[in-house]
């Protein structure tokens, strides 16, 4: 298909009424979108005096206002500002308990070829050295883990909310 005087003369004319270029192609017949595309650019044509169609305003999620956001990238998205959380409003984070350690003598230590169904899986050391070892005290039959360390693996769901609502996300 050829672009005759008459056909780009059509296609100026359907491009500034605001047509998108599938339906350009589907009246002049014998064209593919990107064929329009294609010719549009080649001319220059860059923009409409009116939209294709009107867009409907996107919904909006209602997010609580807050008087200060924190950086989300950078080195200051880490950066604890407890004085900018007092003014807001939030509380920080409650910190863990701390873990009892627990004293494994060497050569007692408990490894992936000898951990069994009733052992604390709770890994200690880097898995890249040769001291990696699993805790292996004794497990309940409804966690993996020892009671020492389900008391910091799980958080009961209330805490969970409660700090969700403090900071306004849920």
């Amino acid at each position: 298909m050829s672009w005759t005087d008459e056909r780009v003369e059509l296609l100026k004319k359907l491009w500034t009424d605001g047509l998108s270029a599938s339906q350009i192609a589907s009246r002049m017949g014998g064209l593919t979108r990107n064929a329009v595309i294609g010719k549009v650019h080649r001319l220059g044509l860059s923009g409409r005096t009116r939209p294709a169609r009107p867009r409907a305003p996107k919904p909006r999620h209602s997010v609580p206002s807050r008087t200060h956001r924190h950086p989300t990238a950078g080195k200051l998205a880490l950066r604890q500002d407890k004085i900018l959380d007092d003014e807001v409003g939030i509380e920080p984070e409650p910190q863990p308990t701390p873990i009892n350690p627990i004293e494994i003598a060497p050569g007692e230590y408990v490894t992936i070829l000898t951990l069994t169904e009733t052992r604390c899986k709770w890994p200690i050391g880097d898995p890249t050295e040769s001291d990696f070892h699993f805790c292996g005290h004794e497990s309940g039959p409804e966690s993996p883990y020892c009671k020492e360390h389900a008391r910091a693996a799980y958080q009961p769901a209330q805490d969970r909310r409660k700090r969700k609502q403090a900071v306004g996300i849920g």
